[in-house]
């Protein structure tokens, strides 16, 4: 796997553990819940981390905010039944089209910074 290709990957799995520790800050209740909580913001945090050495930084938080902010009204509408009405799934949309328009406007080279961690 290349490694701007890796990178994307890392963000994507970052946004998904946003979703996950965003939804345990309202609702966990148990101490097994808090720790998969705390879990998931250290795994996010990481991966965010990470890719952020080797995509331009403004760049990987808009998309990290962007996938994280859809995963998780998505995720409230589906198992927890919160409203999605069709203005809120073409807002959805739009971030998501920002998000692509993202990936595909940053260069796949590193950064001269990242090469120098390497």
């Amino acid at each position: 796997m290349k490694k701007s290709t890796k990178s994307w990957v890392m963000i994507a799995g970052a946004a998904c553990f946003e979703v996950i520790w965003v939804i345990g800050l309202k609702h966990a209740a148990s101490p097994w819940e808090w720790a998969v909580t705390a879990a998931a913001i250290l795994i996010s945090f990481y991966a965010l981390i990470w890719a952020s050495g080797r995509l331009p930084v403004g760049t990987v938080y808009a998309v990290f905010v962007g996938l994280g902010t859809a995963g998780t009204v998505l995720a409230g509408g589906i198992l927890f039944h919160e409203p999605l009405r069709p203005l809120k799934l073409l807002l959805i949309g739009l971030l998501l089209a920002g998000v692509v328009g993202l990936k595909l406007v940053t260069p796949a080279e590193e950064p001269k910074q990242a090469k120098e961690l390497n």
